[in-house]
Formats: C-alpha cells, structure tokens, sequence
C-alpha cells in the first residue's frame, strides 16, 4: 500500500509534521538519508500497536490472575485471552522445537514480542488506508538487527571468548578462509530478515490495495483471505529465523 494511499494524508496537519520532522531529523543526523525515508505514519502505527498490544497484555494479565476458578476455563466467546493463548501457544511450540525447553523458555519474551508486533502490523496492513510499519526497511532492520545483536550476546554469555572460534570453523588450516565467510554471513543475516519481511509484505498490502481501490466488493475477499495467511506466514518465517540463529548461537557444539 502506498504512501499516499493512507488515511494519515486526510489529516490537516500531517504536511505539515511530516516536513517538520524530515527538517528535524536532517538537521541532526546532518544527513538527509533518514529525513528522505522518514514517515509519521509508520510511527503512529508502530506506537498504535503497541497500545493495542499492551492494553491487551494488561487485560489478559487481569484475567488469567483473578483468584476464582473461572480462570482455569477458556471463554465462552472468542476474545483478547482466546487471541493471546493460541499466539502464546503456537509460537512456544515452535519455539520448544527448534531451541528447547530450556531456551524456549529463556527467550520466549523477545520471540514473543517479535511474533505479536510483526503479526498485528501486518494484519494492519490489510485495513485499507493503513500503513504497517513492517513494509518499512527501518523497522525491518531495527527488529533484524535487534535479533543480531542478540544472537551474539547470547553466544558469549553461553560460551565466554570461546564462541569466536566458531567462525573459525572446525579445521585450524581452513580459519583463514571459514573466518571472512563466517562473518559475511553472519553480517548478511540481518539484511535478509528485512529485506524478505519488507519485499513480502510490500507486494501483499499493494496488491490488497490495488484490487480494494478497483472493485471494493466481493473481489478483493480472495485477496484477503491470502494476505491473512501472507501475513501469517512472514511471521513465522521471521520469528523462526530468529530462533534458529539463537540457537545456533547457544548450543554447546560447534
């Protein structure tokens, strides 16, 4: 979905703000790269999820913790708990899988909180008008590299100074050659965790928007029935891909 196609630009003063912040940004990075990039809308709809997401942790937290013996039955209707258990449940059983138990459980928060804010800006994305923050390159590579950094902090908390030997590889005679390979694909991970986030979504929520704009009724619902699985899936694909590089970066051989 296009810039130009958000409900944002309706707004009287949304010109304005965004000029002034391009200006802003440019006068303190010195730079205009982040000013030319920059858009209001996708921090309004990042902070928009993350209201949502923690109004509804709030709620599910008062649910769950509520001292009768109702908590321990699911609801009657489909709501913010039915919502929050299926996720939960999900993404802990992938996670238990891929990682185990133990880590699973270790880094089940930053998983977590990677699956829930990835999957609502995408599913936001389909409401015509909006803009998710996930078919951004700035968003995209503050959780890829967020992930990064996390990886290998994990892998020296795990393994001390002794995690570097593994981009050396298993064989002494081939370091020379496995150490700029290793550091090459490590460096690449971020920008494909991105770049595959922001090239699936983009071409989802613009085809979505082509079809909505064309012929409102009835034709777009296939579109969307297919964007709701997209969504789903890049997900996965990202939460997955995190839990792998954790993984690989904590388990004991290497």
């Amino acid at each position: 979905m296009g810039e130009h196609s958000t409900w944002f630009h309706l707004l009287p003063f949304y010109e304005n703000l965004q000029t002034w912040a391009s200006h802003y940004l440019e006068r303190k990075a010195g730079t205009d790269i982040f000013a030319t990039h920059f858009s209001i809308a996708h921090v309004v709809i990042s902070a928009l999820v993350a209201l949502i997401l923690i109004v509804m942790a709030i709620g599910y937290r008062r649910r769950i913790s509520s001292d009768n013996e109702e908590r321990l039955l699911p609801d009657r209707k489909f709501g913010v708990r039915n919502i929050f258990e299926l996720v939960i449940e999900a993404a802990l059983s992938i996670a238990e899988g891929v990682m185990g138990r133990r880590n699973a459980e270790k880094y089940f928060p930053l998983i977590g909180a990677l699956v829930f804010f990835i999957l609502f800006n995408n599913l936001i994305g389909l409401v015509p008008g909006f803009l998710p923050a996930t078919d951004t390159l700035k968003t995209n590579f503050a959780l890829s590299f967020l992930v990064f950094f996390i990886t290998h902090i994990a892998g020296l908390r795990a393994h001390g100074l002794s995690y570097l030997k593994h981009f050396a590889g298993p064989i002494p005679l081939l370091a020379p050659l496995m150490i700029p390979i290793e550091i090459f694909s490590h460096i690449a991970r971020p920008f494909s965790l991105a770049l595959r986030l922001l090239g699936n979504m983009a071409a989802d929520h613009k085809v979505l928007s082509i079809f909505f704009f064309l012929v409102p009724v009835l034709l777009p619902l296939p579109f969307y029935i297919l964007g709701i699985l997209v969504c789903i899936v890049q997900t996965l694909v990202f939460s997955l891909l995190s839990m792998v590089y954790i993984q690989m970066a904590v388990e004991h051989d290497h």
